[in-house]
């Protein structure tokens, strides 16, 4: 069965078991495709990287949110009034 793997780096679960904190900085803060039987099982992504994806998805949310309301009317309303 032929698999994409979405990271340039790959390792191994035994190279995982063997050195967490190595296998994630082999990636030098991109993904790291985590293999088992040469397939892909799943990606070790550092910290600082899923956040910055967390962020994005968040954006595109609220993008779609917003996106839905643009067509409703406008409610004006002034600060003394909140």
């Amino acid at each position: 069965m032929v698999s994409i793997v979405l990271a340039e780096v790959t390792a191994s679960v035994s190279e995982l078991k063997r050195n967490p904190m190595g296998t994630v900085a082999a990636g030098d803060g991109a993904p790291v495709a985590i293999l088992n039987r040469n397939e892909p099982a799943f990606y070790c992504i550092p910290a600082k990287a899923y956040e910055v994806m967390m962020d994005r998805l968040e954006d595109l949310e609220l993008n779609a949110i917003a996106d839905e309301r643009a067509g409703e009317p406008v409610i004006k309303v002034s600060l003394d009034e909140l």
